[in-house]
């Protein structure tokens, strides 16, 4: 499977650069050692593959809704780009135990997005457990670019940018009141990345624009 997700990656790469050209990736030296969880803003669907672009040569398992896996082409796919079934409407007790479990024993990072789709602004719990269970940091990091595929045609510069890393307590519980100080650390980490790469950027998600 590492085999194959190093094959992808350099395709993706060289369709990429010939669709939109030589994207930006800031602040990799922020990037640790070892494993750790990328989280951000899921401002497109695209933007977890240059998430995966922009810390390479690290490689990364992903969260895929199970509905994608019933299909057996796109399930071998996923399953050898490391990505592994979740329950949207009834998660359970897999989505993060899957996830510590390729964190603590594999040499594999994990790529994550706490509002858990594109058109929500609401930051959830999973990121933060998972990283303490794990023992692992979370890393903020944003997209800003073309937000539809089409776009990417129009060869904007894309931006991918790395905040500094996260470390949660293990010692600590992870209650409301800490989970709240955790999540708010992460916001604020993207709302100073995007800042800094763009003062005046504002994400309009355009699936609501349309209406």
């Amino acid at each position: 499977m590492a085999l194959f997700f190093s094959f992808a990656r350099f395709i993706v790469r060289c369709l990429v650069f010939i669709i939109n050209g030589n994207p930006r990736y800031l602040h990799k030296e922020r990037l640790p050692k070892g494993n750790y969880i990328l989280v951000g803003p899921h401002r497109t669907w695209f933007d977890p593959i240059y998430f995966a672009l922009a810390a390479s040569p690290k490689k990364f398992s992903f969260m895929a809704k199970k509905e994608l896996f019933q299909n057996p082409i796109i399930k071998w796919i996923l399953d050898h780009a490391n990505a592994f079934p979740v329950d949207r409407d009834n998660p359970g007790p897999s989505a993060i135990k899957t996830p510590v479990r390729i964190l603590r024993k594999q040499d594999l990072s994990l790529i994550l997005f706490p509002s858990g789709t594109r058109h929500s602004e609401e930051l959830k719990g999973g990121a933060a457990l998972i990283s303490q269970l794990a023992n692992v940091p979370i890393v903020p990091t944003v997209y800003q670019g073309p937000l539809s595929f089409k776009r990417l045609f129009s060869r904007k510069r894309v931006t991918i940018a790395f905040g500094e890393p996260i470390h949660i307590d293990r010692k600590r519980k992870l209650n409301d009141d800490y989970q709240k100080e955790i999540e708010q650390q992460m916001q604020t980490a993207f709302d100073a990345l995007d800042f800094a790469v763009n003062p005046e950027f504002e994400y309009v998600d355009i699936s609501k624009k349309k209406h």
